[in-house]
C-alpha cells in the first residue's frame, strides 16, 4: 500500500478523526492541539521601541508534536492547513507554515464552515493562500493585549495586590458590572399605584377585570390619595363600554443563532455558562459518532456574528417543515435576516448541518449537554424558517366619570413557529389577560370590587452572564470568540462573583476599576474599546496597517503608564475587607474576609490586638446525618471540595456528596446528591432507611478502594500519611548517607595526617 501523499493539519484530535474518515487513505490527518508557536510567557516578546516586531518561540512542552508534524510534512507532497475559519485559526495556520518551513507551493489553506463529507471534500478541492490580513489582525490583537496585560499587571501588583491582571477587554467587562452596581446603589425608588376594578355586566351574564388607564390620555397614579380619589368618583356608578378594538397580531420567529445569542439563550434556558456553551458547541462542530451515520459534524462553525443562511440549508428546512408539520407551517419562502452592519459575515449563522437529524433521533448518540444544546440550535434554526404565529387580540375601554379603564386579552389562533421553539426573555413579559365576555360599545357594567396596590420602581437588575454578553455585543466590546473567555477570566480573578445567578463586583474589582478609571481611562472606556475593535476589523479588511495601529495606541498608553507610576509612588491601595456575620469567639467582633497567599480566610478586624483567624467555610443546607449539627463545605489540601459536620473531628462525619435542603420523606434525614454540574437527583444515605441508595447505584466511577481515590477526604488523609511516611524514610536515608560520608571523610583525613607524619 502506497504512503499518503497529503497531510491535513487541524487543531483538535476529534476534528482530525472526523475529517480523516471523509478523506480516505491518501490523506493523513493530524492535530496541532492549538498553537504551536507563540510569544514567550516570561518576557514581553515584542519590540516596543522599534517596529513592534514580535518574537515567536515554539510552545514549551510541544517539542515532540512539532517534530512529529515536521516528519509528516517532509514525507508528503501537499500540506493542507485546515485550522478554524477565523482570525485565530488563520494565525495558527501561518505559524504552522513558518514552523514547519513549508514553501508556498506546498502549503494550502482550507476552511470548513461545517464538517460534513460534502463540504470537506469541496474545500480540499478549492484551497487558497493564507490570508495575511487576517493574520495581521490577530497579531495586532495579540500584541495589544500583551502590551496592556504585561505593563499594567505589574503596576496592579505593586499598588493593590500580587497576582492581579488587567486586560483590554476584561477591564471593560469588569467596569460594566461595577457601573451597574453603582447605578443600583444610587437608585432612588419612586412610588406609584395600580388600580383594578371588577365589573359585572348590567342585564347580561359575565364579569371582567379592568385596569385604570387615565383621563383622555394615559396617567400614572403617584400616591394613595390620587388612587382613592378615583375610587370615590366611580364607586356605585355605572360604567359604559366606549371602545372595542379587535385585531390580528402576527409574531415572527427569532433569527438563527449567532455566538452571542447562543450563549444568552443557553444561559436562560439551560443554565449553561458561556464557557460551557462554547465547549459543548465545539464538540458538536468537530464531530460526534452518530449511530447508523458514522462520525458527523452536527452544527456549523460556532464563532460567528452573521445571520446569513445558505440557500441549500433553507431549502432543506423547507422540505422538512412541509413533510413533518404541513404546508401552513412553512414561511412560504426563504426567510432571510439582516446582519448588523459591523458583523463579520465570513460564516453562516449557527445551524445544524443536517436538519433531518432531529434531536430525538440522535439522542442516544449524544451526552446530556450535547443533546440539550443541539436541540436548542436545531429548534431555533427550524423555527426561523416557519410561519408566523397568529394571535387574536381584543382591547376594551370602559368609562365612568371621565376615568378610562382598559381590559385586554390575546389568544393564539395559529402557533406557527411556536410549535417548535419560543425565544427566552431576560425580563418578564406582559400578561395576556383573562378571557373577556363578548362586549359591544354602549354595554353597561357596575363596579363590584376595587383593588388598589402600592408599587415602587425597581433599580436596574444586576447582569447575568447572558445579559452581560448581550451588553458586550451591543457596545462592541470584544468579539464572538472572546465573550466566554472574558466572563470566565473576571470571575477567576475575583473581580466579579456570581450571587443568585447574577454578577456582582467584589471589593477588589471596584478598587481595580477605580484605579483604571483614574489613571487609564482609555483602557476601560467602552467607546474607546469598541473603536479599537473597529480598527482591528479594518486591519482584517486590508484597510489599515497593523503596526501603525499599534504605534498609535502605544504612544498614549506609554505616557499614561509613566504618569501613573509617578502619581502613585509610595501609594498602596487598600481593598476593603468584606464583613461577615461570623462572630470572633475571642473578642466578639464580626469577623471579616481577608485575602492571603493561599486564598481567602476569616480574620478578626481587631488585629493586632486580636489575632484570631480561621479558614473560610461555606455553610450548607441540611443537617449532619451522624449528630444533627450543621454542614459546612470545606476544601482539602489538593483543592477538592468535601462536606463535613461543623463539629469537625468531634463528630467525624464527612462526605464527597452534597447535602441538600430536602429531607427524606421516610426517615427525615437530609438528602444528599452527587456533586457535579447539572441537576442531580437527591438520594438518602441513611443505611437503615428503606429509601437508602447504595454507593454503587449513585452514578460514581467505579473505585477499587476508598483509600486510593484522590480528592475524597478519607482517601486524601491516607494519601497524605503515605507521603509523610515516604518523606520521613527519605530523610532518614539522606541522614545515613550524610553520616557515612562524614565518617569516610574523617578516616581519609586521619590517614593523610598519618602519612604526612
Amino acid at each position: 500500500m502506497s504512503k499518503p501523499s497529503n497531510l491535513v493539519i487541524v487543531e483538535s484530535p476529534s476534528k482530525a478523526k472526523t475529517i480523516g474518515k471523509y478523506l480516505g487513505p491518501d490523506y493523513t490527518v493530524k492535530a496541532s492541539m492549538g498553537h504551536l508557536r507563540d510569544l514567550p510567557k516570561s518576557t514581553m516578546g515584542v519590540d516596543l521601541e522599534g517596529d513592534f516586531d514580535p518574537h515567536y518561540i515554539p510552545v514549551r512542552g510541544k517539542e515532540d508534536l512539532i517534530r512529529e508534524l515536521k516528519n509528516a510534512a517532509a514525507q508528503v507532497d501537499t500540506v493542507y492547513l485546515a485550522t478554524d475559519p477565523d482570525r485565530e485559526g488563520e494565525a495558527i495556520s501561518w505559524h504552522l507554515k513558518e514552523l514547519l518551513n513549508l514553501p508556498d507551493s506546498k502549503a494550502h489553506r482550507v476552511t470548513f464552515n461545517e464538517i460534513t463529507q460534502k463540504v470537506v471534500r469541496e474545500s480540499i478541492e478549492r484551497p487558497r493562500d493564507i490570508d495575511y490580513d487576517l493574520v495581521d489582525a490577530q497579531q495586532a490583537r495579540r500584541i495589544l493585549d500583551r502590551i496592556v496585560g504585561y505593563q499594567l499587571s505589574p503596576l496592579l501588583w505593586k499598588k493593590v495586590r500580587r497576582g492581579l491582571s488587567a486586560g483590554r477587554v476584561q477591564s471593560v467587562a469588569t467596569r460594566l458590572v461595577v457601573d451597574r452596581e453603582n447605578e443600583i446603589r444610587a437608585f432612588i425608588p419612586r412610588e406609584y399605584w395600580s388600580l383594578d376594578v371588577q365589573l359585572d355586566r348590567v342585564g347580561k351574564p359575565g364579569s371582567f377585570l379592568a385596569h385604570y388607564w387615565g383621563e383622555g390620555k394615559k396617567r400614572e397614579l403617584e400616591n394613595e390619595a390620587q388612587t382613592q380619589a378615583i375610587i370615590d368618583d366611580v364607586t356605585g356608578k355605572e360604567f359604559t363600554v366606549t371602545n372595542v378594538k379587535k385585531a390580528e397580531k402576527k409574531r415572527s420567529a427569532a433569527p438563527p443563532f449567532t455566538t452571542s445569542t447562543l450563549q444568552q439563550e443557553a444561559s436562560r434556558k439551560l443554565g449553561f455558562t458561556p464557557k460551557r456553551t462554547m465547549a459543548v458547541a465545539q464538540q458538536l462542530y468537530e464531530g460526534v459518532d452518530v449511530e447508523g451515520e458514522g462520525t458527523l459534524g452536527l452544527i456549523t462553525y460556532m464563532r460567528t456574528d452573521s445571520l446569513r443562511l445558505s440557500d441549500e440549508a433553507m431549502a432543506a428546512a423547507a422540505d422538512f417543515i412541509r413533510h413533518r408539520y404541513g404546508d401552513p407551517y412553512y414561511y412560504g419562502k426563504f426567510h432571510t435576516f439582516k446582519t448588523k452592519s459591523n458583523a463579520q459575515d465570513a460564516h453562516e449563522a449557527i445551524r445544524p448541518t443536517h436538519v433531518e437529524l432531529d434531536p430525538e433521533r440522535i439522542q442516544g448518540s449524544l451526552n446530556k449537554d450535547q443533546y440539550r444544546l443541539y436541540k436548542l440550535i436545531w429548534s431555533r434554526f427550524l423555527a426561523s424558517q416557519m410561519a408566523n404565529a397568529v394571535y387574536d387580540t381584543v382591547s376594551i375601554d370602559t368609562q365612568c366619570e371621565g376615568h378610562t379603564f382598559r381590559s385586554s386579552h390575546q389568544s393564539m389562533r395559529f402557533p406557527g413557529f411556536i410549535a417548535v421553539y419560543e425565544e427566552g426573555r431576560d425580563e418578564e413579559t406582559e400578561a395576556v389577560g383573562a378571557a373577556l365576555p363578548d362586549l359591544q360599545v354602549g354595554d353597561k357594567a357596575m363596579p363590584v370590587k376595587f383593588t388598589k396596590e402600592q408599587h415602587f420602581t425597581q433599580p436596574p437588575a444586576r447582569y447575568t452572564e447572558a445579559t452581560l454578553v448581550k451588553a458586550m455585543e451591543e457596545k462592541g466590546v470584544g468579539r464572538p470568540s472572546t465573550y466566554a473567555a472574558t466572563i470566565s477570566t473576571i470571575q477567576d480573578r475575583d473581580y466579579v462573583v456570581k450571587q443568585d445567578k447574577r454578577l456582582a463586583p467584589t471589593a477588589l474589582g471596584e478598587v481595580v476599576t477605580g484605579l483604571m478609571l483614574e489613571r487609564f481611562n482609555d483602557i476601560v472606556d467602552v467607546d474607546f474599546t469598541a473603536n479599537m475593535e473597529s480598527q482591528l476589523d479594518e486591519v482584517e479588511a486590508g484597510k489599515r496597517n497593523w503596526k501603525e495601529l499599534l504605534g498609535q495606541f502605544y504612544g498614549g498608553f506609554k505616557q499614561e503608564l509613566q504618569d501613573a507610576e509617578t502619581a502613585l509612588e509610595g501609594v498602596r491601595l487598600k481593598v476593603p475587607d468584606e464583613p461577615t456575620e461570623e462572630i470572633c469567639e475571642l473578642c466578639g467582633r464580626n469577623m471579616v474576609i481577608k485575602m492571603g497567599r493561599f486564598g481567602k480566610f476569616l480574620a478578626c478586624p481587631g488585629f493586632p490586638e486580636c489575632k484570631n483567624a480561621k479558614p473560610l467555610v461555606e455553610r450548607m443546607p441540611g443537617r449532619c446525618p451522624k449528630c444533627g449539627s450543621g454542614m459546612l463545605k470545606r476544601k482539602s489540601k489538593r483543592g477538592y471540595a468535601f462536606y463535613a459536620c461543623e463539629r469537625g473531628m468531634e463528630c467525624g462525619f464527612m462526605s464527597w456528596d452534597v447535602p441538600t435542603a430536602e429531607d427524606c420523606p421516610k426517615c427525615g434525614f437530609t438528602l444528599f446528591k452527587k456533586s457535579g454540574k447539572g441537576r442531580m437527583k437527591p438520594f438518602c444515605i441513611n443505611e437503615t432507611c428503606e429509601n437508602f441508595l447504595p454507593e454503587d447505584k449513585r452514578g460514581y466511577y467505579k473505585k477499587k478502594t476508598t483509600e486510593s481515590v484522590p480528592g475524597e477526604p478519607e482517601g486524601e488523609i491516607v494519601q497524605e500519611e503515605k507521603k509523610t511516611a515516604k518523606k520521613t524514610a527519605a530523610k532518614k536515608t539522606t541522614a545515613k548517607k550524610t553520616a557515612a560520608k562524614k565518617t569516610t571523610t574523617k578516616k581519609s583525613a586521619a590517614k593523610k595526617k598519618e602519612a604526612d607524619a
